[in-house]
Formats: C-alpha cells, sequence, structure tokens
C-alpha cells in the first residue's frame, strides 16, 4: 500500500526507507537504515525528482502512481546516477511511455551507460529553466558533490531546493520526513556529520562552490535524496555545511583514539584522558579503534578541534587498524587540526614516527606537545600528566 506524505498542496514525498540494509555503499554500517527519497510535483505538467534503489522499488512505484491521482507523468528530473537514485528509472519510464527525462550531458551518458537508454531526453545547461505550469524549475551545476554529473533544482516559485544528495543523511525516517519534526540534532545531527564526511566530504572545494550558489537563491524548503525534509533552521543546517566544507573544528575539545593490543596502550589513552578532565577540558571523548567502525572515527576527527593518536608497534609498524584510521583521514582531506602522539613498544617502539610521517602529508596539522613513549607498559605518568597540561593550555588559547 502507499505511503506518501504531502510536502506542499502540490509537491508530494513518494520516497521511502530501508532498514534491512547494513552496509551503505557496501562500506558504511547503516544501522538505523536509510531513506531513498523522491518527489512529485503536481502542476500543469507533473514532475517526478529523481527515482529510488531497487530496495524500495514496488513501495515507490505505488507511491508515484497514488501521488499522481491518475494523471500522465510528464517529466523526470535526473539530479545524480547513482543506482541508489537511479535503479527504478527504467521501470518509471516503461510504466510512463512519453516521459521526458531532463537532465543534463553527463547524466546522458550515464544513463547511456547504466541502461543503454537514449529515449525522451531534454538536456539542460547550468541557469537553464523549465517551465511547468505555476511552477519555474532552474538548474544548477553540482559537480563533484560528490559525482561529476551531480546537478539541484530551484523551484523559484515555492523556493525548494532539490539537492541530491548534498544535505542528506544516514537514517531511516520515522513518522516524520520534516526535519523540523523530529530531534534532529540528537536523532541525526551524527548520522548527518558521518554522511557528509565519508560520502562527500573529500570534496570540499566543490561543496564551498555549491554553498556560494545556494547563498544567492531564497531557500524556503529542501528536498534531498537521504534523510529529512528541511521547512525551518535551514541557515543553521548551511551553516554546518559551511563548517565542514572548510575543513574547520564543529567543536572545541579532545578525541583520543588508541590502537591496543593487550590493554596497555588503552590505559595510557585512559590515562590521559581522565587528566585532561583534571586540567578543566569538559570536552573529551576516546575511541578504541578496533572496535568503533572507521566510518565514526573519521566523522569524530573531523568534529573535533584536538586529537589524540595513541597506538602499540606492531610489526615493526604501526598497528593495522590505527593504520586504516589515518589512511582515511588522508584520503579525505583532513586538515586545520591539533594532535598528540602517544606510542608504545616492548623493544622496538616506532609507531610514534611512523604516525607523525603520515599526518605530516595531511595539510596545517599542528601538533602541541612532545610525544610520549610507553616501553611495554605505564610505569610512570608523568609524561601522560604533562601532555594532558600542554594540550589544556592550548585549547584555552
Amino acid at each position: 500500500m502507499h505511503n506518501t506524505v504531502k510536502i506542499f498542496d502540490d509537491l508530494i514525498y513518494v520516497g521511502g526507507n530501508d532498514r534491512r540494509i547494513a552496509l551503505f555503499e557496501s562500506a558504511f554500517p547503516v544501522p538505523r537504515g536509510v531513506s531513498y527519497n523522491s518527489y512529485v510535483l503536481l502542476d500543469e505538467k507533473t514532475v517526478l525528482f529523481d527515482t529510488t534503489d531497487s530496495s524500495i522499488g514496488d513501495l515507490f512505484l505505488e507511491n508515484v502512481e497514488a501521488a499522481l491521482g491518475g494523471r500522465k507523468l510528464d517529466y523526470l528530473v535526473v539530479h545524480h546516477m547513482e543506482p541508489d537514485h537511479s535503479a527504478t528509472l527504467e521501470r518509471i519510464v516503461k510504466k510512463y511511455p512519453g516521459i521526458v527525462v531532463v537532465t543534463n550531458k553527463k547524466v546522458a551518458g550515464m544513463l547511456a551507460n547504466y541502461f543503454g537508454f537514449a529515449g525522451n531526453v531534454h538536456l539542460v545547461n547550468e541557469g537553464d529553466e523549465l517551465c511547468t505550469g505555476k511552477h519555474t524549475l532552474a538548474f544548477v551545476f553540482a559537480p563533484m558533490v560528490h559525482w561529476p554529473e551531480v546537478m539541484l533544482t530551484f523551484d523559484k516559485t515555492s523556493g525548494t531546493l532539490f539537492s541530491a544528495d548534498a544535505f542528506g543523511t544516514f537514517g531511516a525516517l520515522g513518522g516524520s520526513i520534516f526535519a523540523d519534526e523530529v530531534p534532529f540534532e540528537r536523532d541525526f545531527l551524527d548520522d548527518a556529520r558521518r554522511y557528509y564526511f565519508n560520502i562527500v566530504g573529500k570534496y570540499g572545494v566543490q561543496v564551498q562552490s555549491a554553498l556560494k550558489k545556494a547563498a544567492g537563491l531564497p531557500i524556503k524548503a529542501i528536498c534531498p535524496l537521504h534523510g529529512p525534509v528541511w521547512r525551518k533552521d535551514i541557515a543553521w543546517y548551511l551553516g554546518k555545511y559551511d563548517t565542514w566544507s572548510r575543513y574547520l573544528p564543529e567543536e572545541k575539545g579532545v578525541v583520543v583514539f588508541y590502537a591496543s593490543v593487550y590493554g596497555h596502550t588503552q590505559n595510557a589513552a585512559e590515562i590521559l584522558a581522565t587528566s585532561l578532565v583534571a586540567h578543566g577540558v569538559k570536552n573529551v571523548v576516546t575511541y578504541d579503534v578496533s572496535v568503533t567502525d572507521v566510518s565514526e572515527l573519521l566523522s569524530e576527527a573531523f568534529r573535533y578541534s584536538h586529537l589524540v593518536f595513541a597506538s602499540t608497534t606492531y610489526n615493526n609498524g604501526i598497528f593495522v587498524n590505527m593504520e586504516r584510521l589515518l589512511a582515511d583521514l588522508k584520503a579525505h582531506a583532513f586538515q586545520n587540526r591539533k594532535y598528540s602522539i602517544i606510542e608504545n613498544g616492548s623493544w622496538s617502539p616506532q609507531a610514534g614516527g611512523l604516525m607523525e610521517a603520515e599526518l605530516a602529508g595531511m595539510k596545517n596539522l599542528t601538533r602541541v606537545g612532545e610525544k610520549v613513549t610507553v616501553l611495554s607498559s605505564v610505569r610512570d605518568r608523568a609524561p601522560l600528566d604533562a601532555l594532558a597540561a600542554e594540550i589544556a593550555r592550548d585549547l584555552s588559547e
């Protein structure tokens, strides 16, 4: 049975949720699932904005049919060709013969690659407009947010931005599809941050370009392809994206990452965390990099201003899960942070120097305090207390 939601009198949500998915893009754990969003505009001409993943294909087609109420579908606007938003495109085209696919040249090429599709395509360029009756749709290109073909649509009549993957989040939608009807900061902000940095975060320059274009638009609503629809507090959420895409810390605080085999490096990390609090630092979090998924670690690294990397030496190198975290940070253009180093080794501690070498390849990172070396186990906590004092001083400046 269909499950549509009215956003405005003439704009209908026709997407749905997948709560059985374990890994988004076969990489990122999504324990709260994910939504695949799509929208129908009912004007003199009807418009479908994007399709969905095949996992909700039957529901999606029922939703579209219900939203149309017996009318034909005139246009399909394709913003992004990633299969979680295009897998049901062929089914829509077959169900509504004569439909015009509105998109750009790069999308058209991908339509041919994925589906062999060479149907009725109306190509648009940056700034082009399409009148559907009462509504005028303007097209805004946003390449590499996060694929090269991505574009957005701004409905000049209602002030609605159809934003593709931008402003999306992990997490299935519940009783409401609207950000202002759920406790977003409690239920979605962590997922929004993790979504941004893992999916889009490498492309901060391109996101900044898209935000500059958005700043010139009188946006009253944002309809993303994942997560809640925005009708209020839009400036607050745009501000998050501005901070994230400029690679600036979202919060002043310390995140301690440790890699420990038998618990001794963990002990050093936890002594440091306790000492930080004793020195007046109120925002301290600690993660075992072998337990917490790297997608969450990456998100938390971008969240905080100061980071501590504590690793045992393993096969004359960095412990494997810490090595993975550092590689992911580098791959996502990590920058503009303060960091500190703790290493452990029973006969030849080398992890600290190797971690320093990895961090040296990232932009605008500054070390705080001296490297602390633990030989097998912590026998003297004074160096850790001294490092905590130094980090606390730096935070207070």
